[in-house]
């Protein structure tokens, strides 16, 4: 046992090392990616470098997160093939490294992984995009919806919302509130400067003007009172919108948090509008940091397979690809599962499921059915 945790420790030093240096690596071309294309935005509004500077370094964390489960498949791969290549590995099966023990080590190695992962997606991410985005609105004097001409819109219950600009979660500009009775009359239009939260479900509203319609808005009779307007320097409007709710218009659905999905799905769902794009998100929330477990798997067989096989770098160029295939199928199917109407946990781990089923498959091949004059002998 003390031989075997000898070899564990030492795997896990190799893995750690090479897993961090191929993350650095990724980090370091995309944020240079990411400079050249907000390079182009230099000079809008305050946008300066900066402000792109600081943009980029924000990004880092949702690309690491994005980037985790491949950066550990090439890692894991390039460890383990080069120990193949030295024969070191043929020492470690010859010291009782067992192929079932092997893929135990990997797990354990994995476990770190797949928490890191998790926080970086729930905590550390979702914040910094979320800093990212705000950033570069307050720099170019963006809007929150600004593919609509007439701002941003959303639903609660049986009131529609209206704001002009929302450069912050928590401070509404142009702020305009439709509220309708049971049979969907319209029963008052409150239209704001601005909208601060205060807190506990309520938005202080400034330089309001409030009109009431005390009849039927068409066809009215001769008791029709007719609309009637008031004027406020401040207001208080209480709703379940709120800042989480809308950070989700700030953040992509695939960056935010399971929590602020969980919510905001909720939300979604108790006013009788669609949540399947944001259900799938949750569940791939909830899957993603386990792929980094089914990459290390996905890198074990290679350990089996003797240095003619073919060289590390070889190897290591099919861990890229199989990354590359893995992260381009996990968006694959999140768009398919959509347009397909597939429950979202299907849409959400498919991808890991086959390549889990990819990677059991090609140690059966190397165990079992691979001739005898290629098989490693222990």
């Amino acid at each position: 046992m003390t031989r075997i945790g000898t070899l564990e420790r030492y795997l896990a030093r190799q893995i750690y090392g090479a897993v961090g240096f191929v993350l650095a690596g990724f980090l370091a071309l995309f944020a240079f990616f990411d400079l050249i294309g907000e390079l182009k935005d230099l000079g809008m509004g305050a946008y300066q470098l900066q402000q792109i500077f600081t943009v980029v370094a924000l990004w880092m964390p949702a690309h690491a997160y994005e980037l985790f489960p491949v950066a550990v498949l090439i890692g894991t791969l390039y460890v383990l093939a080069h120990l193949s290549s030295n024969s070191e590995y043929t020492v470690m099966r010859a010291s009782g490294l067992s192929p079932a023990r092997a893929g135990l080590v990997l797990a354990k190695v994995g476990v770190a992984f797949v928490a890191l992962t998790f926080a970086i997606g729930e905590w550390i991410a979702p914040n910094t995009e979320e800093m990212a985005q705000q950033t570069r609105m307050r720099a170019m004097s963006s809007l929150i919806g600004q593919d609509l001409q007439s701002g941003l819109w959303f639903k609660d219950e049986r009131t529609f919302i209206n704001v002009a600009q929302a450069r912050e979660a928590n401070l509404l500009q142009g702020v305009r509130i439709y509220e309708f009775d049971s049979a969907y009359r319209l029963r008052i239009v409150s239209e704001a400067r601005e909208a601060e939260y205060a807190g506990g479900g309520l938005w202080r509203l400034r330089e309001v003007a409030q009109t009431r319609f005390e009849g039927p808005v068409a066809g009215a009779g001769a008791g029709h009172a007719g609309p009637v307007t008031s004027r406020f320097a401040e207001a208080d409007w209480r709703s379940a919108v709120n800042p989480d709710l809308l950070s989700v218009l700030i953040v992509a659905p695939e960056r935010m948090s399971a929590w602020k999905l969980y919510h905001y799905t909720r939300h979604l769902a108790g006013n009788k509008q669609k949540t399947e794009r944001y259900e799938i998100a949750l569940w791939k929330k909830l899957f993603y940091p386990l792929a980094t477990l089914v990459m290390m798997a996905l890198a074990l067989p290679f350990a089996y397979l003797q240095s003619r096989s073919g060289m590390v770098g070889v190897k290591v160029f099919f861990g890229i690809m199989l990354g590359i295939v893995f992260h381009m199928l996990n968006s694959l199917f999140s768009h398919v599962g959509l347009l397909q109407q597939w429950p979202p946990v299907a849409a959400a781990a498919v991808p890991s499921v086959l390549f889990f089923a990819t990677a059991l498959l090609m140690m059966f091949w190397i165990e079992r059915l691979r001739p005898a004059w290629v098989r490693f002998r222990g």
